[in-house]
């Protein structure tokens, strides 16, 4: 773990001491962060309602047109999708927050002071989990609304909300890191967008059956149909299982290692701009 932590750069900032300790300085940074997005009523309501309104357009919509899926129906199918893909939508803002931070000035005038400068990063990062995580808690409310039901366990249940947590933290240090390298906001959203298409291509939304068989060997293996899959298998039990095929055993190493390998290249990579910003 001390080897991970110090690839990111939490560790091995010796002479970045002097001034306020990294725990300190990431706190402070990550409460002006929220603060932020609080006193930003259209933020705050455009990067939650996202996944609410697609999560209705999918269930009243589209939902009609695949009906049941084996012994599961399409809510309980979606609504896990939703409730991953939502800490993505959420996460978005933190491209275009970290290139205006940086067109402002504001990443100058703290690289000026004797704090860490990865408290930066973790701080904003920190923040937009944060705002991930409220996110994925009005979605989960929105999905029970509208017809999904638990058929695995309470337990079960909060375990998948801990997996879509664990993807909204990756999903937010890979947006910090686009927006460190887009050289503005406009530029920053644009590159954030570019992720968006990757929700599709995956089983969040629809079974990997429905699609060419030359897309489902990627649907199949990226990140998201991993991290959805073991959400949907721990909140929807054996029904889920069978429909994919393999138990949340199979689908959540895999997930892991694709969370881990977000934050492991990213943090260097958001660490080297920032030195260079």
């Amino acid at each position: 773990m001390t080897a991970v932590v110090s690839t990111i750069g939490v560790l091995d900032e010796p002479h970045e001491n002097r001034g306020a300790s990294f725990l300190i300085a990431t706190s402070i940074m990550a409460g002006r962060t929220l603060k932020k997005i609080i006193r930003s009523p259209q933020l705050l309501v455009a990067g939650t309602a996202q996944g609410v309104m697609f999560l209705l357009i999918f269930r009243y919509i589209f939902g009609g047109a695949v009906g049941h899926l084996g012994a599961m129906s399409y809510v309980d199918f979606v609504a896990p999708g939703f409730v991953v893909t939502s800490g993505l939508f959420s996460a978005m803002s933190g491209a275009t927050g970290i290139a205006e931070d940086l067109q402002d000035g504001l990443v100058d005038r703290l690289r000026s002071l004797p704090v860490p400068s990865m408290s930066i990063i973790w701080g904003r990062v920190a923040a937009d989990t944060l705002f991930a995580i409220w996110g994925l808690a009005v979605t989960t409310a929105v999905s029970f609304a509208v017809g999904l039901r638990l058929h695995g366990s309470v337990a079960g249940g909060l375990e998948a909300f801990g997996v879509a947590s664990l993807a909204a933290f990756a999903f937010c240090w890979l947006f910090v890191t686009l927006g460190f390298f887009a050289g503005s906001a406009q530029a920053a959203q644009s590159l954030a967008f570019v992720v968006f298409p990757l929700t599709f291509v995956s089983s969040a939304y629809v079974p990997i059956s429905t699609m060419p068989e030359w897309m489902q060997s990627f649907a199949s293996r990226q990140p998201i149909t991993l991290l959805v899959n073991t959400a949907r298998i721990l909140t929807e039990g054996h029904a889920a299982t069978t429909a994919l095929g393999h138990g949340a055993g199979y689908y959540f190493p895999a997930a892991l290692v694709w969370v881990c390998a977000v934050v492991v290249v990213c943090g260097p990579l958001a660490r080297w701009r920032l030195r260079r910003s």
